[in-house]
């Protein structure tokens, strides 16, 4: 698998503290399944990480050896995001894509501009996968406020833990209403911590439902967005019913 969000660089941000946090998530990873994981550090006034600060991180923790690529990225803040020139902006590129953005959906109130601001990077030529939208307490009222911004060229990446429902039912209950809309293209860990909002790929796979969904959300459509390439076609299947894990 593929894994395009995490805070695994140590020091930086409200993930890993140092390099043995580090390293404990990404042995985590490693067992879970992931080969490849996005460094995607805050990127925002709380955790003003810079560009030369994340790419020494992703060196640090590639010479770890713990047997899994580290690319850089970034999780942009929209507001912190248009202080940053485009040079700067291609130094976040995810995946090391210097065209493709990860941009931070907040957990409360919805971006009226949002429109506006993906129109503009698209005019600058980036790309934008936002980041766990099913978190926004708006999102969760009206999953529906997603569809214009993936219409208008967006990508959406959920975060595994709303999937199989460790972050609530609201989060879950929204997370799988995007996914069966069709409204979602990528499941991310968003990991900070190996035990602490942990991996937990397998389980979200376990979630979706579908083999072919999952690998196409885990492998085939993260692939594609570190490419550069088009995304592959969402394979038409059909997913189970999902039980959370107290329903076992």
């Amino acid at each position: 698998m593929i894994d395009l969000h995490s805070h695994v660089l140590p020091g930086i941000d409200d993930g890993a503290r140092d390099a043995a946090g580090s390293l404990d998530i990404l042995r985590a990873a490693v067992e879970d399944g992931i080969t490849v994981l996005a460094a995607t550090p805050h990127v925002r006034d709380d955790w003003p990480t810079t560009p030369d600060q994340m790419e020494a991180g992703v060196a640090a923790v590639n010479a770890l050896g713990a047997g899994l690529e580290v690319l850089p990225g970034g999780e942009l803040d929209i507001e912190f995001a248009r202080r940053l020139d485009d040079a700067t902006l291609a130094r976040f590129g995810l995946g090391g894509n210097p065209r493709l953005l990860l941009l931070e959906i907040p957990f409360a109130g919805w971006p009226l501009d949002l429109p506006h601001v993906l129109f503009d990077y698209a005019a600058r030529g980036f790309a934008v996968l936002l980041a766990h939208p099913e978190r926004n307490g708006d999102v969760q009222q009206r999953p529906e406020l997603v569809r214009p911004l993936v219409e208008a060229g967006a990508y959406v990446q959920l975060t595994a833990a709303s999937l199989d429902g460790r972050f609530g039912r609201r989060a879950r209950a929204a997370a799988h209403g995007l996914l069966d809309t069709g409204l979602a293209h990528v499941v991310a860990s968003d990991a900070h911590a190996p035990s602490v909002r942990a991996i937990g790929m397998r389980d979200a796979l376990d979630a979706v439902g579908d083999d072919r969904l999952g690998r196409w959300l885990t492998y085939e459509v993260p692939g594609a967005l570190i490419a550069g390439d088009p995304l592959p076609p969402r394979p038409a299947t059909r997913r189970r019913t999902m039980r959370l894990p107290w329903h076992r």
